[in-house]
């Protein structure tokens, strides 16, 4: 098996606007990632994944915050009192569907034990979807051991670098568009702003499956066709740094989904897709309402988020197809298996496109 790579190192650029250095969420000035991956018999193939939005104690430093539910098949927790407060005063935690409650639990040990807090009431934020296609689902395997890692991993100067994606953490069982799916990171950069957006991929059939515009999913070939799982979700964690407040943020993070129908998902009534979108808030925003204004865009107070909106769709597409690029086959839970995304095939099926890869 070769390197996996991510889709610009294999020659696909999507999108108009510049990457930050790292391509990843972490591109957001303090905010970190990090993983715990629990691989282990033949039928145990899951983990978690943990973002905090700084370096800090979130509970005590909280950042502004908004929730957009596209569609509401999930197990996710904390979700309702973001919205109607408007701020995020934990680590974001992504797992395994009925790990969701186990590790809720254990984020409440690590306030305790990690970040010396004793709170009277704590908004813990998991969000999940369903990977027991591959993994044993009802054995919850993910607990305090492994969240306390990925927590500890995201609060290290590692945790802000490149962040690992594919079969890692809350992705390591997951499918995307039939294919194997998983974890996947993508930025952009425009004026003095950073969006970053997170994905746990677990959604989509493989015929709908669009590359940067390109219904690859229906010519690509697989060793067999890919079976149905229960899993038809995708977690959408959305960064940035702008100075703006809760409502505002809702109308970035609603675009989160307008970057996942690029790449073919309709959103059935089954999947759970969910956005949870956070802001450091250390970059002001003036400068892009004088560009907003430069550009005889409306002199309404929101036109400048139309810029912050073109980042995010950008992002969200690119991250989801980086979970497809990096992930790599797996076989799992009474031997069902997913099948990495061939990179051959989606060269040639480009390339009969008329698209060259931008090497």
């Amino acid at each position: 098996m070769g390197k996996r790579v991510r889709a610009r190192e294999f020659g696909i650029e999507m999108g108009l606007l510049e990457t930050g250095r790292l391509n990843a969420i972490t591109d957001v000035e303090g905010v970190g990632v990090g993983h715990s991956t629990l691989i282990e018999g033949d039928n145990i193939r899951t983990g978690v994944t943990a973002i905090v939005p700084h370096q800090g104690n979130p509970f005590e430093e909280k950042v502004t915050a908004a929730v957009d539910i596209f569609n509401a098949y999930g197990k996710s927790t904390g979700l309702p009192q973001i919205q109607f407060e408007g701020v995020i005063e934990v680590p974001i935690l992504l797992t395994e569907t009925l790990n969701t409650w186990r590790v809720a639990n254990s984020v409440l040990d690590y306030m305790n034990e990690g970040y010396g807090l004793v709170p009277r009431s704590l908004n813990v934020v998991v969000g999940e979807t369903n990977g027991s296609y591959l993994t044993d689902n009802f054995g919850r395997h993910v607990g305090k051991e492994q969240v306390f890692e990925a927590i500890d991993k995201a609060r290290t100067p590692e945790g802000r670098g490149p962040v690992p994606e594919g079969n890692v953490g809350g992705g390591t069982p997951m499918t995307g568009y039939g294919f194997k799916g998983g974890i996947g990171t993508a930025s952009r950069k425009y004026a003095n702003f950073t969006v970053g957006i997170l994905v746990q991929l677990n959604c989509g059939a493989k015929d709908e499956l669009r590359i940067d515009g390109v219904p690859v999913g229906r010519e690509i070939e697989l060793p067999r066709p890919p079976e149905r799982s229960p899993g038809n979700s995708i977690m959408m964690i959305c960064a940035t740094d702008l100075d703006i407040e809760s409502r505002q943020l809702w109308k970035v993070a609603k675009r989160v989904a307008l970057g996942l129908a690029r790449t073919g998902s309709y959103s059935g009534n089954g999947s759970g897709d969910f956005t949870i979108a956070f802001t450091t808030g250390k970059k002001k925003v003036d400068e892009l309402r004088e560009m907003a204004q430069a550009r005889r865009r409306s002199f309404s107070g929101d036109s400048f988020l139309s810029l912050v909106y073109r980042a995010t769709v950008e992002a969200t597409e690119e991250a989801i197809i980086n979970a497809l690029f990096k992930a790599e086959t797996l076989t799992g839970r009474e031997g069902n298996t997913r099948y990495e995304l061939p990179y051959d095939q989606v060269a040639e099926v480009l390339e009969r496109q008329g698209r060259s890869l931008r090497k």
